[in-house]
């Protein structure tokens, strides 16, 4: 018995990793392509930042690539052990299915706790590290705002003009300021010159080198100081969005709804601002306000708690299911495996769906596929148990 375990789990474990990789590169491939290479085409991220931006995307796309390679590993190990008669062998050596297959969802129950820490805590987390590096990258490409041979009039009080850039090192360039925003000043040019980021306090460093100054004045113009001259310009900063509720961990989905709930509970009590000529109207109306702004934080908190049960559920069905096909080939496993995930994935798409929908119960939709995969799946293996 332990031999057939061992086989069994070995079998599982390596069609797992395989298909796991596989599915892992699929999903990455679609977020690569659409942004992480596009900063690395355009020169705004360099090699090390998009090998860490895919790294970041790894965790994030486990959360659905382990449920589906749990799925798909069970139906090719069961379909090649039912095709090769070896199940058949097993039988008349009277050892019962179930007693086969109490490792493969020992594995699933493993497999369950590893997914649900990285679908409610490193994969939020991953995913809002990975944005970061995005927002990085856009603030670098801020820093692109001094091209050569343009008049640059982005920055108030100040017109400039660069006759050469090359990577911040510049030359003539010619700085403009302006007094009550039309008006020119006084005029600055330098030979040379060199541009320097400062990401962290977000702004430019623009130093002019054996500069030469003009004051513009009602009787005429003037020469004013020469020498070094500096000049500190704010980086136009790219709108960063404050994180989504959909990148939110489990712990900061259940703080968050706390304080929602605290925010709105005087009005609900029937403190504060009520109606007083119908309070009861009034409280009712306040307890579907609060619920219609809860019930999206409802919807994630149950999304992801969901999600953590995916592989219990396509182990117990994958493996009757492999034992049904019976089938050697690969293809059709992964054939099966595909259409099973999209029809489990569809009842999250529907009650994500339905999020601003209170009265539907949205957060109890997310639980019907693992329901249903789970008394299907129990009901197919224990008829498969009794030879049927």
């Amino acid at each position: 018995m332990r031999t057939l375990h061992f086989y069994l789990l070995r079998q599982v474990i390596g069609s797992l990793l395989l298909t796991v990789a596989v599915f892992t590169f699929v999903l990455l491939l679609g977020n690569v392509l659409k942004e992480v290479l596009v900063l690395l085409v355009s020169g705004r991220a360099s090699f090390w930042m998009v090998a860490q931006s895919i790294g970041l995307l790894i965790p994030f796309v486990w959360v659905f690539a382990l449920p589906m390679g749990m799925l798909t590993a069970t139906l090719l190990t069961f379909g090649r052990f039912s095709a090769d008669q070896e199940l058949t062998a097993a039988r008349a050596s009277g050892v019962s299915l179930l007693s086969l297959v109490g490792p493969i969802l020992l594995l699933s129950v493993v497999l369950s706790g590893l997914s649900a820490w990285v679908t409610l805590d490193l994969g939020p987390r991953s995913r809002v590290a990975y944005k970061e590096i995005l927002h990085e990258a856009a603030l670098r490409a801020t820093t692109e705002q001094l091209p050569a041979g343009r008049f640059i009039k982005d920055f108030k009080d100040y017109i400039f003009y660069i006759g050469e850039n090359h990577d911040g090192q510049m030359k003539e360039v010619m700085v403009f300021v302006l007094q009550h925003e039309t008006n020119v000043a006084s005029t600055v040019r330098a030979e040379r010159a060199e541009l320097r980021v400062d990401l962290a306090n977000a702004e430019i460093s623009l130093d002019l080198f054996d500069a030469k100054s003009v004051i513009i004045q009602d009787d005429g113009s003037h020469v004013g100081p020469t020498g070094d001259w500096s000049l500190k310009l704010p980086i136009r900063r790219p709108q960063q969005e404050e994180v989504n509720i959909t990148d939110m961990t489990f712990r900061q989905l259940r703080r968050e709804l706390r304080d929602v709930q605290d925010r709105m509970g005087g009005g609900v009590a029937g403190g504060g601002e009520t109606d007083a000529r119908n309070p009861a109207e009034a409280q009712l109306a306040m307890r579907e306000v609060q619920s219609a702004v809860t019930t999206p934080l409802r919807v994630q908190i149950h999304r992801q708690v969901s999600f953590s049960f995916a592989c219990i559920g396509f182990t117990l069905i994958g493996i009757p299911l492999g034992i049904r096909v019976h089938r050697r080939e690969t293809n059709v496993g992964v054939a099966i495996g595909l259409v099973l995930v999209a029809v489990y994935y569809s009842f999250f798409i529907l009650g994500q769906a339905f999020e601003m929908d209170p009265q539907y119960s949205p957060h109890l939709i997310l639980w019907i596929p693992n329901f249903l995969f789970q008394i299907v799946g129990g009901i197919l293996l224990w008829r498969a148990n009794r030879g049927g």
